[in-house]
């Protein structure tokens, strides 16, 4: 079956293509792996404290558990965030990051950004990884952001990101799903 004979999603159906305005395309059910950029709004640094950033990755955890979802790779900027998490086991990829950006934006908003009427950049971009090689090229972007930003020297030098678990082995903050 090609793509735009797929059924679009309903909650009771998992395979589909969901139009997005603009030529924006998800393509859900297929067992991939979904590579997500979203940021913050108007690409303000929002994230860019130590606390704003253990917020963002606290919420991670909770959400990951609440939505079962796996998460293989993840870093987080002071203007945006990189994830790379399966499907969740119950809702959608879209439900997950609203309730992600959801409780990040409520509790820094209560703590630091009172004043912001947004915090959150709409919608997000969304890429399907559907090989080894790909789960790999991903990761090594991810991981590789904060040096190419000039924010850290190396990668081991950003604690906000999976760099240590594929490295090193050893947990980070979040917890990372491997998968084959």
């Amino acid at each position: 079956m090609r793509p735009e004979e797929w059924v679009p999603h309903a909650p009771f159906l998992r395979v589909g293509i969901f139009v997005m305005p603009k030529g924006l395309k998800r393509y859900y059910g297929l067992g991939h792996l979904h590579f997500l950029t979203f940021s913050c709004y108007r690409r303000l640094p929002l994230l860019n404290t130590t606390s704003a950033r253990d917020v963002f990755v606290d919420a991670l955890e909770e959400i990951r558990e609440r939505h079962g979802v796996l998460v293989v790779g993840y870093v987080v900027m002071p203007e945006h965030v990189h994830l790379l998490i399966s499907e969740p086991s119950r809702g959608t990829l879209s439900m997950v990051l609203q309730a992600l950006k959801q409780r990040v934006s409520r509790d820094l908003r209560r703590n630091t950004h009172g004043n912001l009427q947004r915090f959150w950049q709409a919608r997000f971009y969304d890429f399907n990884v559907h090989s080894a090689g790909k789960r790999s090229e991903k990761l090594d972007y991810m991981h590789a952001n904060p040096v190419q930003r000039g924010l850290v020297k190396s990668p081991a030098d950003w604690t906000w990101s999976s760099w240590s678990f594929y490295a090193t082995g050893r947990v980070g903050l979040a917890r990372i799903d491997p998968v084959e």
